[in-house]
């Protein structure tokens, strides 16, 4: 955590080199969780959201650039049928202020840049929602759901690595496959009825967001 910061923060001081451009950025964000599935009925399933912002890019020599972003990203999972038939359904979704590093190695081509990128990430969750229903999905069961909103973890932090192309110095299209570090939920705060103690067990042990997200640029 403190390296992504320190990482994070080295971007920023340099940010004022030759060469530098701002842009908007945003896209298709396909994201799922995962967790121990021995006691899981149903699979894990991706939620299509979006994210939105502003970058910075700063060429450092001639193969590297360095590009700090500020972003809302929503990520989200479907889990379907989870442990035994008293339990069903549940969706969790989260709305992230993320503040990302692109560290991008490419050549310039003149016409387009082909590039690969590392991108580590720190955020915190400022919207969600999270729902928890019977298993006929005819009911919500708002104890439980009300003690996931408590008990997910909001500071958010992780990586994504991928590639992209940018063309004419102005426009980027980027494909990412991310991931964020830790546990969804703060086990220690969730103590649910006992008649869905199976799927405290399993929620417990829910791994916090991954996915892909597809991402266009626009820089002036």
């Amino acid at each position: 955590m403190k390296k992504i910061l320190t990482i994070l923060a080295l971007a920023f001081a340099t940010a004022t080199v030759a060469n530098a451009q701002i842009g908007i950025i945003g896209g298709f964000t396909s994201s799922n969780s995962s967790a121990d599935m021995s006691n899981l009925k149903g699979e894990l399933k991706n939620v299509s959201l979006y994210h939105a912002g502003i970058a910075y890019k700063a060429e450092i020599g001639n193969f590297f650039a360095l590009q700090p972003a500020l972003q809302y990203q929503v990520k989200g999972a479907t889990l379907n049928e989870l442990g035994e038939s008293t339990v069903g359904d549940f969706q969790t979704k989260t709305g992230f202020v993320e503040l990302s590093l692109g560290l991008q190695a490419g050549v310039d081509l003149l016409a387009f840049r082909p590039f690969a990128v590392f991108e580590p990430f720190i955020g915190y969750a400022v919207t969600g929602t999270e729902n928890f229903a019977d298993t006929d999905g005819k009911y919500t069961v708002d104890s439980v759901s009300k003690q996931l909103t408590d008990a997910k973890n909001k500071l958010e932090y992780g990586f994504g690595v991928g590639g992209g192309v940018e063309l004419l110095d102005h426009v980027q299209i980027s494909v990412q496959w991310f991931m964020n570090l830790g546990n969804l939920y703060n086990g220690e705060k969730l103590n649910v009825d006992p008649a869905t103690t199976a799927a405290s067990v399993d929620l417990k042990n829910l791994k916090n967001y991954q996915g892909i997200k597809v991402t266009l640029g626009l820089f002036f």
